[in-house]
C-alpha cells in the first residue's frame, strides 16, 4: 500500500507538532516542579521522550476525530 503526500504530511505535521509542544510543556514542567538545579537536563530529556511517546500516536488517532467535529460545527 503505497502512502500519499496527503497522509505524509499529516504524519510529518503530527510529529513535528509533538516535538514542538511536548518539550515546550516538559520543560516548563520539569523546570516549575523541580527547578534548574542538577539533573534538570536528563529529568526534561526522559520526561520529553515519554510525554511524545504517549501524544503522537494522541494525535494521529483523535486528531482526525477533533477536526471532522470541529468541521461539523463549522459547516455553513
Amino acid at each position: 500500500m503505497r502512502m500519499t503526500n496527503a497522509l505524509k504530511r499529516k504524519i510529518a505535521f503530527a510529529m513535528s507538532m509533538g516535538i514542538v509542544t511536548t518539550g515546550i510543556i516538559s520543560l516548563v514542567l520539569v523546570a516549575m516542579n523541580t527547578g534548574m538545579s542538577g539533573g534538570f537536563v536528563s529529568a526534561w530529556l526522559r520526561s520529553w521522550v515519554i510525554s511524545y511517546l504517549i501524544v503522537i500516536p494522541a494525535i494521529l488517532l483523535v486528531g482526525p476525530r477533533l477536526q471532522a467535529q470541529v468541521d461539523r460545527i463549522f459547516e455553513n
